[in-house]
């Protein structure tokens, strides 16, 4: 991994919010690489909940100010920045006042989906990669965590295809147990479509198994951080004859990097 760089990109991190799978691998998982030599960045949303002055997050001036359209509208990008405490990382926060204020991440306080986290999702999604054009800087590897990242890929591969900063870069995703408890928009496909992109897995009903297949079509790798995963998304996974990583009941996050050297590097 020496010098090698690996985008991490996850809806939540520790210690900016509670610990779970996504969150604990996308802390752990960046510093088995900083360890081993190599070099990662790491971005999530910024929610509400999240406490900036205990965190001491602070705006990018250089890095905000873009606008992004979305569904035809123009919505503004905020790039706030912390280090993780005793660490090597950096993470960077994308933020929008419309998007990102509220105090819940992806579901609100009785459990229901937000009605625009399609619209939340194609902003996180335009905002990290635009934001690592500004950086210009180019990762090896893009690894992926929960399915709010999960329209990565379909845009790396057709809205972001011909970038040259991503002419090399393979795309991991981890893949976790289903905690979506719903679907998201239905005029998802429209959305997307708006950005000339076109989506061929179906998504007239964006449920989790939808936006898995789609991240599957267009994902270099996968990684199976969980052991309860449906078995009709390892079947796909296995089914592309793609590099994946089974999973272990040992959290040992090493096998991320030997997998990535192995497969991508």
């Amino acid at each position: 991994m020496q010098n090698k760089k690996v985008l991490i990109i996850s809806s939540e991190v520790i210690p900016y919010l509670p610990q779970n799978e996504r969150s604990i691998n996308s802390f752990k998982i960046p510093k088995s690489i900083n360890d081993a030599g190599g070099q990662t960045r790491i971005f999530m949303p910024r929610y509400g909940m999240i406490n900036e002055r205990r965190h001491q997050l602070h705006e990018v001036i250089r890095l905000s100010g873009m606008n992004l359209v979305i569904n035809d509208m123009d919505m503004p990008l905020i790039i706030k920045v912390a280090s993780i405490p005793k660490e090597r990382m950096q993470v960077y926060f994308i933020d929008n006042e419309e998007y990102f204020k509220r105090k819940e991440m992806l579901h609100d306080k009785e459990g229901n989906l937000f009605s625009d986290n399609d619209e939340r999702m194609i902003f996180f999604t335009k905002g990290v990669v635009e934001t690592v054009k500004k950086l210009n800087w180019s990762p090896d590897i893009i690894h992926l965590h929960g399915w709010f990242t999960a329209l990565f890929p379909l845009y790396m591969r057709t809205y972001y295809g011909q970038d040259p900063i991503f002419e090399n870069s393979k795309i991991v995703t981890s893949v976790y147990a289903d905690d979506m408890n719903g679907a998201l928009d239905a005029k998802m496909k429209e959305k997307i479509a708006f950005d000339g992109v076109s989506v061929n897995a179906p998504l007239d009903q964006p449920n989790y198994s939808a936006l898995m297949e789609l991240a599957i079509a267009h994902s270099d790798g996968f990684v199976m951080e969980e052991e309860n995963i449906d078995q009709n998304i390892i079947d796909q996974i296995q089914s592309t004859n793609k590099p994946y990583l089974p999973f272990k009941n040992e959290a040992v996050e090493s096998a991320h990097v030997d997998f990535f050297n192995a497969n991508f590097l």
